[in-house]
């Protein structure tokens, strides 16, 4: 009896944290990229967004930040047999490629210690680096970007 109570009164409260959440979110204007529509309606699928052409590596914003990738990866195939990123990144072929060489620091493990290959800690590539599309913001940032490191 007295766990079927705890187990309505835990209900009850997270039916609660739930409501207020989304009441949080619908008043601080922040929408989901599914727009107003419940989980159990269909949405509107959203619109594909536009990579940039290969190019330019894109400027980092702050200290120790993993470049971001200039260009689209959604069809390439990092599992454990296949990284497809090392195709054109490896040090074997940057040159050739004209791509970016992988960091040095992704040939050591967690005690920096350095290994002959990738570490399994930096193989999975997109845990990191990110491609960036012509797409706004989804909230609004005022973020600003450091211009120096001062010594005090």
């Amino acid at each position: 009896m007295m766990i079927k109570k705890l187990s309505i009164i835990a209900s009850l409260t997270l039916g609660l944290l739930a409501a207020t959440a989304s009441m949080q979110s619908h008043s601080t204007g922040v929408e989901s990229l599914r727009g107003a529509s419940d989980l159990d309606q269909d949405s509107m699928a959203p619109e594909n967004k536009k990579y940039a052409k290969d190019g330019q590596p894109i400027a980092r914003d702050y200290v120790q930040q993993p470049p971001l990738i200039p260009h689209k990866v959604d069809r390439y195939t990092i599992n454990l047999k296949s990284n497809k990123c090392l195709s054109c990144h490896s040090w074997k072929n940057y040159r050739e490629a004209g791509a970016t060489k992988i960091s040095q620091t992704h040939f050591e493990d967690r005690d920096a210690h350095v290994l002959a290959n990738i570490s399994g800690l930096r193989y999975f590539c997109t845990q990191c680096h990110v491609p960036q599309v012509n797409a706004p913001a989804l909230v609004e940032n005022n973020f600003k970007p450091i211009t120096a490191i001062s010594g005090q």
